[in-house]
């Protein structure tokens, strides 16, 4: 059974700094295209920024370019998104997914159709 635990969530201040993981369990990641989504309260679920199986191609949001980092360890099955300059609109649930299909980190984001999510981890900036 296909399993993403993410963790690092949680109260940072507007500047601040978090780095999120996501953990799978039961296959491997190493042949999986990833992301990270978001969905802040009363909003749809958006796609804050996807990595290829490689690591070498990324897409990101246009409202965190600059301040978040993907990346992929594909040798403890874990993928990050360090997350810089938060601000209040960063605030919401974060969630990751995996494809195992042919396709690209932007049209993984863009789609939001995974074959996996994890259960999400809270993200709230506030002073």
């Amino acid at each position: 059974q296909l399993q993403l635990v993410e963790s690092g969530g949680g109260l940072v201040q507007p500047g601040g700094s978090l780095r999120l993981s996501c953990a799978a369990s039961g296959f491997n990641l190493q042949y999986h295209t990833l992301g990270w989504f978001r969905q802040a309260p009363g909003k749809e679920r958006e796609g804050v920024s996807c990595i290829s199986t490689s690591g070498r191609n990324t897409h990101y949001l246009d409202s965190v370019k600059g301040r978040f980092t993907i990346s992929r360890d594909d040798a403890k099955d874990t993928m990050y998104l360090q997350m810089s300059n938060l601000k209040p609109e960063d605030t919401g649930d974060y969630y990751c997914a995996a494809v195992l299909r042919i396709t690209t980190p932007q049209a993984l984001c863009v789609t939001g159709n995974p074959d996996a999510w994890g259960q999400g981890t809270p993200v709230t900036v506030s002073s």
